[in-house]
């Protein structure tokens, strides 16, 4: 099908929104009536750009309080409405969005409404254009999808049809089955738009937390799928207001946006992209460092292993049990320190997952390879995090193992067994693309959402995993976007017994994060341990949590450029020890990082 999106949904001038737009792989646009208000480009000037960029122009969008209002306001109404038209005509529009009145004035009067929308429709076709009549969530008198498709089929006029917006019929609970009811062929236009689940006004809902299909709660595909079954042949488009989205970048949002249609399609049964690969597990995670040292010491410290060297790159393989850790010191490395610069996913299928990623719009990574070097694909994450794809069993291909020379071959200490979970933090502006993309190009569970006091604000942070959660992602945004503290990535590591890691990692020169007082003695009021134990929980840092799966205990180490590791040791717990989160956040922001 076709796809559109309305300007508004993206940030910057017209032009940019317009480009952003078509390089995001959309076919046609809406134009909001500011941004055109705003262009200094005439209305020939935006059909030639738009022509150009191979966008067409879908909906012209909006007018407002047209219908069901005193005589002498209709009459200014048909006025404007004759402008809006020559400028339609200019732009090449052909059809416009009523939205049901919000007027003062207006009366609940059907058969008035039927009447008003009549004569628009009179004089939108005699500029050949049509008009699509929108039910508002809070409009004055009409504002629900089968209330204004009543008026519509009432007025009974070839030049008017209705307006379907999945935001305005799912915040209000409207059952959208209804929708298969009206003829494909008078339902002018379709926009979309998810929403998290709030209990909030639903006006403030809409003008400022909409976002794109499958980043909400709201069953966006259903709804999609009664539209199809009446014969809609029109385009599927965006309408999303969010202050996130207007602030940041135009270009990924719009392929953010493009995506979740891609995605949409593909659930509804209208296209088929590869299927997705989901990956089985962890190969490696790699930091990129400008001084390997820090990072090296805290690694022999957990007890990790130098084990190898990259043949033609300045890249170390450090590892304990099945947990592998590279260690970059490339041209490319980090200014600002230390930090998380790309996992390896274990996948039965490199090249199909490869495939899947490319299709959804993620970026395919060049890489600089020596010809010897095993061909992995990579993609960019939205946080620009690279994903390589590893071939599970290390005898097929692509190995990337067989990069690296053996250069010991003394184990680790024993202790660290495996990766528990990669913590990201995303920027600001990244966090619902990020699950959506985690979702839809990896072929991971989202989670819940959950919200963590920060001492600065609230931290949001959502984790994405496999079905047996060999692979665990926690992808978060901080409350504070300059402190590095806040945004630190992590590394958890499983052990089968933290407190004789952690005693080892102490031992061995390691840092482990000083946890306050006030939190064991908060601990003893709500559990019961034996003797001792609580004792040396506080001495080492250990935290503590336990959910109806079991228990978890887990430190940290302190942070080294914009990394921090965790020691876990979960005895049947589902969880990331969210109720400690606050804890470690505040203790992180105590100290300084380790540059």
């Amino acid at each position: 099908m076709r796809t559109s999106i309305a300007t508004v949904s993206l940030s910057g001038s017209l032009t940019e929104k317009l480009t952003a737009a078509s390089r995001a792989g959309f076919d046609g646009v809406e134009i909001f009536e500011n941004d055109l208000l705003a262009s200094p480009l005439t209305p020939e000037e935006i059909r030639a750009r738009c022509a150009d960029l191979g966008l067409s122009v879908d909906l012209y969008q909006p007018m407002r309080d047209i219908e069901a209002v005193p005589a002498d306001e209709f009459a200014r109404g048909l006025r404007r409405a004759r402008h809006k038209f020559e400028v339609m005509r200019r732009l090449g529009a052909d059809t416009v969005l009523v939205c049901s009145s919000v007027h003062p004035l207006a009366v609940d009067d059907d058969a008035l409404a039927a009447y008003h929308l009549r004569q628009l429709a009179d004089l939108a076709q005699e500029f050949g254009l049509r008009v699509a009549y929108e039910a508002l969530a809070w409009g004055r008198h009409v504002s629900t999808y089968d209330h204004a498709w009543r008026i519509v089929e009432a007025a009974d006029h070839p030049a008017l049809g209705t307006c379907l917006d999945s935001f305005h019929i799912l915040s209000r609970g409207s059952d959208p089955k209804g929708i298969e009811d009206i003829p494909g062929e008078k339902i002018f236009f379709l926009q979309l738009a998810d929403a998290p689940l709030l209990a909030m006004d639903v006006l403030q809902w809409s003008r400022h937390y909409r976002c794109f299909p499958g980043q909400g709660g709201f069953d966006v595909a259903g709804l999609v799928r009664h539209v199809l079954r009446t014969g809609y042949d029109g385009p599927l488009s965006l309408e999303v207001f969010n202050d996130v989205f207007r602030q940041a970048e135009a270009g990924p949002t719009a392929v953010d946006a493009h995506r979740s249609l891609l995605v949409l399609q593909e659930t509804v049964g209208v296209a088929t992209p590869p299927a997705p690969v989901v990956p089985t597990g962890i190969a490696f995670a790699e930091l990129v460092t400008p001084d390997a040292e820090p990072v090296s010491a805290v690694l022999g410290a957990l007890g990790f292993a130098r084990t190898a060297r990259h043949r033609s790159k300045p890249v170390d393989l450090w590892q304990q049990g099945e947990a592998r850790i590279l260690v970059n010191t490339s041209g490319a490395a980090r200014r600002d320190g230390t930090g998380l610069a790309a996992i390896g996913l274990e996948s039965p299928d490199p090249t199909g997952a490869a495939r899947r990623a490319e299709a959804l719009l993620a970026p395919v990574l060049p890489r600089r390879r020596a010809p010897e070097d095993a061909p992995l694909d990579a993609v960019a994450a939205p946080d620009g995090t690279e994903l390589f794809f590893c071939a599970t069993q290390r005898n097929e291909l692509p190995n990337w193992r067989a990069d690296f020379t053996d250069v010991a071959h003394r184990a680790g200490t024993p202790g660290v067994h495996g990766i528990d979970h990669l913590a990201l933090t995303q920027p600001w502006h990244h966090f619902d693309e990020a699950t959506l993309f985690h979702r839809s190009v990896l072929g991971l569970h989202a989670q819940e959402s959950v919200d963590v006091a920060d001492p600065y604000g609230l931290m949001r942070s959502r984790a994405v995993t496999n079905a047996d959660e060999s692979v665990r992602i926690a992808l978060s945004v901080g409350a504070a976007p300059t402190d590095d503290t806040v945004h630190a990535q992590h590394i958890a590591l499983t052990t089968d017994d933290v407190v004789a890691a952690a005693r080892r990692f102490r031992a061995a020169g390691g840092r482990l994060l000083p946890i306050p007082a006030n939190y064991y003695d908060d601990l003893a009021a709500r559990y019961e341990f034996p003797d001792g134990e609580l004792e040396t929980y506080r001495e080492l840092g250990i935290l503590y949590d336990r959910d109806a799966h079991g228990e978890f205990r887990h430190c940290y180490t302190v942070t080294v450029g914009r990394v921090f590791f965790e020691l876990a040791q979960r005895d049947g717990y589902r969880g990331y020890g969210a109720q400690n989160a606050p804890v470690r956040l505040a203790a992180q922001h105590a100290g300084r990082p380790v540059r």
